[in-house]
């Protein structure tokens, strides 16, 4: 992942807190700070499909959120200290998760729809579209997923021996 060409050429980088079942992700994050470049991490808001990419000021800072009742790390609600990334300049790479993926790029989330609903807003904004990569196990990645009209396809997906 650190030596992607997009990786490397990115300044705002969104990237999610992974859950167990993820591709962990906390050496990237980590890595992310130690190029110096600016990190933002998802904050959901339960009963919508709205989601916030909202600025880290340090790896060390994620032991500073709270636990949803999803068991995801993420800012408060009452955190309104943090750049928004939509509110300012935009983001030049989302990495993203997912539970199942096709070589189309086509992508199964969790349902509620957060990250398809996030790019859509990414697109009206000055900066445009961020590059998506998908990070995936290989036992991930499907002959087809289903889709909707409401689906954003992803640019590429990452896995082992891809």
């Amino acid at each position: 992942v650190i030596a992607h060409p997009k990786y490397q050429e990115s300044k705002r980088i969104a990237i999610f807190l992974s859950m167990p079942d993820e591709v962990q992700t906390e050496e990237i994050i980590k890595d992310i700070f130690k190029q110096g470049k600016e990190c933002f991490i998802p904050r959901y808001k339960p009963q919508s499909n709205h989601m916030d990419m909202l600025k880290l000021s340090s790896a060390e800072d994620i032991s500073s959120l709270a636990l949803t009742s999803w068991n995801i790390l993420q800012p408060g609600d009452d955190d309104t200290a943090r750049e928004e990334a939509l509110a300012g300049g935009g983001l030049d790479l989302i990495f993203m998760p997912g539970l199942g993926f096709d070589k189309k790029g086509n992508r199964l989330g969790r349902g509620k729809g957060y990250y398809d609903t996030y790019l859509e807003r990414c697109m009206k904004h000055p900066c445009g579209k961020p590059y998506t990569i998908a990070l995936a196990f290989r036992e991930q990645i499907c002959e087809s997923v289903p889709v909707t009209e409401n689906d954003v396809p992803i640019d590429e997906i990452l896995y082992e021996d891809c």
